[in-house]
């Protein structure tokens, strides 16, 4: 019988840690396919941040480093220059990247460093216990924000794609997002296309990916891809921000 679907062979074979209906194992999934079907798995390094994806290490079958909270970027690019034959990418969440990281990546990009970046937006602080992010839409509660985001106290949210867009270092930014099979194949080719953007050496890539997270926001797995849909999508429009061909 033909082998229609399987597990990637750069994920390991061990149970995830994340929450019930949280989609950062699709996005996982994805980043370990691109990987595989660009047939760089023996040279791809990769560096995991402080948040929810602090155990990424364990899921990946590549070499990894661990960074200090917000630094990966900076860590990615050491690695990157000292050894430019790899394959490097970072995957980081929105507190980590938005937040403490917000200089790490914004120069970065605007240096153009050949690494790709995976930037999951789930609009809160996820391991920390749900505080508000630089992400959280407006009027969404959190352990810190109990009655909503307001913008006199809070000011807006920050769209990390956009704002790196305007800056002339990125070769690619591209918002996605996992909350049906449709947008999940869409992420895939996108993820990959970060990828293949390092290995033709074009410059900085990031990847944003929507992800819901139904723990910190009081939802079941089913509600939460509904509020993404209804709620973080108009926030935060998909589509390629910028591309240099």
């Amino acid at each position: 019988m033909a082998i229609v679907f399987e597990k990637p062979k750069m994920l390991a074979d061990v149970p995830f840690h994340y929450c019930p209906g949280c989609t950062h194992g699709i996005i996982h999934r994805l980043v370990a396919e691109a990987i595989d079907q660009l047939g760089v798995g023996d040279k791809t390094i990769g560096v995991a941040p402080v948040g929810c994806a602090v155990f990424a290490y364990n899921y990946f079958n590549c070499d990894m480093y661990e960074a200090s909270h917000g630094r990966a970027p900076a860590v990615a690019t050491g690695i990157k220059r000292a050894r430019p034959q790899n394959v490097v990418f970072t995957y980081q969440g929105d507190g980590d990247l938005a937040s403490i990281g917000a200089a790490e990546i914004v120069h970065a990009a605007t240096r153009g460093e050949k690494i790709t970046v995976i930037f999951v937006n789930n609009a809160i602080y996820g391991m920390t216990g749900g505080q508000m992010a630089p992400t959280t839409l407006i009027g969404q509660k959190s352990t810190t924000s109990p009655y909503g985001r307001d913008v006199e106290r809070n000011g807006n949210p920050i769209r990390v794609s956009e704002m790196l867009a305007t800056l002339d270092g990125p070769a690619l930014i591209q918002r996605v997002s996992v909350h049906d099979v449709k947008h999940v194949l869409e992420a895939g080719k996108a993820i990959k296309k970060a990828f293949q953007y390092q290995l033709e050496g074009k410059g900085f890539s990031l990847i944003e990916v929507l992800s819901t997270c139904p723990t910190n926001w009081g939802m079941t797995p089913k509600e939460a891809l509904k509020w993404l849909v209804d709620n973080m999508i108009p926030q935060y429009p998909l589509g390629v921000k910028k591309e240099v061909q």
